[in-house]
């Protein structure tokens, strides 16, 4: 904790001297100075200038049941006055672990029964790596290595987890992306749709996946890894027609299907998982954020029972990690779970919450900087235009969002900017007033963007 006597400016300086912060221009920052976060409760943050601030992100997309939920508090205070660390590695496993697992293979689709523990989502599609290799050697079918991803797709921030993504200034640094991954197009009708109905661009953009498998050659393609809505691309909600062909060409190949569920697992969508809202059949699935809501680092990959066959009768898999199934994260995880069932908050989310917010979130469709709003349950974003009939953008690409976030910051609301796409992940537990609130501050923001580019960006 910081000291009683010093300032925010006296932690910012040694919070620069120290603290190499993630991507960031950490120099720029260092200028800037951090905010600094003391403290939240349900949906709000408190800095050390006693701000009040609506997170709208729910951290990094990820603090679902909402911030101060002391249950949480308690079960790890529990678990670490029992037994705070143990490996599960040299044959050996414990009651979280145990009962973590038991309990994922009961909410994620039937035939997915088995979870290989992570400490994050980075790690998890790191474990997807080796293990869809694995899967496909252990078949005798070695070649089967190429993995085929998604232009825009964020799969974590590792190597491996950076080059599955699809982020081009990621892979501007160190090298990536890795060999045996490439990348399609995403299914974003509104930058790359042109003048294709929503329908028309959803059936190409998901065809580009076949034509991929045949140039590349089926014996070659080991599995296709999407996210059911691209999250830190900007929240891409597919076209209606997007995931139907998708699961047609999958279904003529044998290909295995990568669902990350990092950002839409544990109730998003309004559904347990984003595979459940799309109707897909995965056969492994990274996940991580909700399953503690952010509380303590976990991440997991379900594995369909036709790979975790294979994997169980091919002798080691030489992979894990020091924390996998932690087990005070893991008895976090669980009451984590519990709440939400408890609480009936994913069923909250579907029937009353999300259609409220989506509902009110479409009504900022009438700004005059707003081209397109769209999202599913707790997720949502809007895109800012010069133009909305031409859709395009401001000369500076990016620079429209990152004003209006700034006004965010300003005005006491987290709304995250992805080049002049402007996107929000609350916490799940949000209520109809704080939906209300949210909205009313984005359409502030917005209002303030205009203002400052009628008047010159002065």
């Amino acid at each position: 904790m910081a000291k009683p006597e010093q300032s925010t400016a006296e932690r910012q300086h040694i919070n620069h001297n120290h603290h190499l912060h993630p991507f960031a221009d950490n120099g720029a920052l260092k200028k800037e100075g951090a905010r600094i976060i003391e403290s939240a409760r349900g949906v709000y943050l408190y800095d050390s200038e006693h701000n009040k601030i609506l997170d709208g992100m729910a951290g990094l997309w990820c603090v679902n049941i909402g911030y101060g939920r002391q249950e949480l508090v308690a079960a790890a205070c529990n678990q670490m006055k029992e037994l705070p660390y143990y490996n599960t590695f040299f044959k050996t496993t414990h009651n979280p672990a145990i009962q973590l697992a038991e309990k994922l293979a009961e909410i994620t689709p039937g035939h997915m029964n088995h979870v290989f523990f992570t400490g994050s989502g980075s790690e998890c599609n790191d474990t997807v790596l080796r293990m869809v290799r694995h899967y496909w050697a252990s078949k005798g079918q070695p070649d089967k290595q190429v993995i085929i991803s998604r232009e825009n797709a964020y799969h974590g921030s590792t190597v491996a987890g950076a080059s599955l993504g699809g982020m081009k200034p990621m892979h501007k640094q160190g090298g990536l992306p890795i060999p045996g991954i490439v990348h399609i197009q995403q299914p974003y009708w509104y930058g790359e749709g042109g003048d294709l109905t929503s329908e028309a661009f959803g059936v190409k953009a998901a065809q580009a996946l076949e034509e991929k498998i045949l140039e590349l050659g089926e014996d070659k393609v080991a599995a296709f890894i999407a996210e059911p809505i691209q999250g830190a691309g900007g929240v891409i909600v597919p076209p209606d027609t997007y995931w139907p062909e998708i699961r047609r060409i999958l279904d003529k190949y044998d290909i295995l299907l990568v669902v990350d569920e990092v950002i839409c697992g544990f109730g998003r969508t309004g559904e347990w998982f984003g595979s459940d809202y799309y109707g897909l059949r995965p056969d492994l699935m990274p996940m991580a954020k909700g399953m503690s809501s952010g509380y303590l680092p976990i991440g997991g990959v379900m594995v369909s029972d036709r790979v975790a066959e294979v994997v169980q009768s091919s002798g080691d898999f030489n992979h894990g990690f020091t924390y996998s199934g932690h087990p005070t994260a893991a008895a976090v995880a669980l009451e984590n779970i519990r709440i939400l069932q408890n609480e009936k908050i994913i069923e909250k989310v579907k029937a009353e919450t999300g259609p409220y917010l989506q509902k009110r979130w479409a009504e900022l469709a009438d700004h005059p900087l707003v081209g397109e709003t769209r999202g599913v349950g707790m997720v949502a974003a809007l895109e800012i235009t010069n133009n909305r009939e031409a859709r395009t953008r401001f000369d500076d690409e990016g620079s429209a969002g990152t004003v209006c976030r700034d006004f965010c910051f300003k005005n006491g609301l987290v709304m995250r900017a992805v080049g002049d796409t402007m996107i929000i992940s609350p916490p799940l537990i949000i209520s109809h007033a704080e939906i209300d609130e949210l909205v009313t501050k984005a359409r502030k923001c917005l209002d303030l963007t205009l203002e400052y580019f009628n008047n010159g960006k002065q």
